[in-house]
């Protein structure tokens, strides 16, 4: 299975809309498993957050930091719609040019192989 790396905007300024951030990257991260791909879905990331004991604290940069090893590991990275409102999205894409990782931009460009 591909590895495919979903990136793109999950904070903002209103609860609204990082809970639409995060809808638009785990609809499109459950899209490449019904395709046949091995997706990175980083709006999976509260549930680290719920589950944890309470006496362990993560960071933003905790997550950034694990996010980034799934980057490198990955086959390529799909930059969803809202990407380049996103700093994390800016610095994930970048990485991935450091270490040409293919970058797509639909699901539809990805080819299995």
């Amino acid at each position: 299975m591909k590895k495919v790396y979903v990136a793109g905007k999950y904070n903002d300024d209103n609860v609204i809309s990082v809970l639409e951030n995060m809808r638009l990257g785990m609809k499109v991260s459950a899209e490449l498993m019904t395709r046949g791909f091995a997706p990175f879905c980083p709006w999976l990331d509260y549930h680290f957050v719920l589950m944890r004991p309470e006496s362990v604290k993560i960071t933003v940069e905790d997550y950034q930091k694990y996010s980034m090893v799934w980057l490198e590991a990955s086959d390529c990275i799909l930059l969803l719609s809202n990407w380049w409102r996103s700093s994390g999205a800016i610095k994930e894409m970048d990485r991935a040019k450091e270490l040409g990782i293919p970058i797509y931009y639909s699901i539809d460009e990805i080819k299995e192989n």
